[in-house]
């Protein structure tokens, strides 16, 4: 599976079209840290909605692919959590307490640009 990553300014949307199995989350991990450096993206909108079950190793592969584009100088946002997904998430402990999140990508590429804008990077502080 082929997971699009489009640019839109200097951000890159990772819109996950299905539920991830390990080798399809590894290969994002990797795909992701690499278009980052790539395209010198300053943002990522990491778009989860389609995602109806998650396991502890795709968690943590959510939890590194934010870390991994933080490393590289740019700012991560987790949109549109399902309340099941969320509830998965917590239960494995991946609360993602310092992870920005939006209920949509739209709304998620703002927040990068609101807090781009006001010369912060996003890391859930503000």
């Amino acid at each position: 599976m082929t997971v699009p990553i489009v640019a839109i300014g200097r951000s890159l949307v990772v819109a996950i079209q299905e539920d991830l199995d390990d080798e399809a989350a590894q290969a994002l991990e990797t795909r992701v840290a690499s278009e980052v450096g790539r395209r010198g993206a300053r943002g990522l909108v990491l778009d989860v909605s389609n995602l109806t079950i998650v396991d502890s190793f795709v968690a943590r592969i959510l939890d590194r692919i934010v870390g991994l584009v933080r490393l590289q100088g740019a700012s991560a946002v987790v949109v549109g959590v399902r309340p099941s997904v969320a509830i998965t998430l917590v239960e494995l402990g991946l609360s993602l307490v310092n992870v920005p999140t939006a209920l949509d990508a739209d709304r998620g590429l703002r927040l990068l640009q609101e807090l781009e804008g006001d010369g912060r990077r996003v890391d859930g502080d503000g």
